[in-house]
């Protein structure tokens, strides 16, 4: 599965404890990431200072769902089962 462009998620719902330019301790989970811009893409995308954690996400059904709003809900659900 290919990640749906504008989507998102995966860059609000989780935790990151890596550092992220512009957010040195990371972020808590349910913070939209400092790099996320307005159409919700990754302005460090490609980039050697994006964390790894997010370099190596790959989107499938089972985590990003069928729908923008299904990915926020699985991943967020995800985070909160992990903790």
């Amino acid at each position: 599965m290919n990640c749906r462009l504008g989507c998102g998620a995966c860059c609000i719902a989780p935790s990151i404890t890596s550092a992220i330019p512009g957010m040195p301790n990371g972020k808590p989970a349910g913070v939209r990431c400092i790099q996320l811009n307005d159409a919700n893409l990754c302005m460090i995308f490609g980039q050697p200072e994006r964390p790894e954690v997010c370099a190596e996400f790959s989107a499938s059904v089972d985590v990003c769902g069928t729908s923008n709003d299904q990915a926020l809900w699985l991943i967020t659900d995800l985070e909160s089962s992990t903790c």
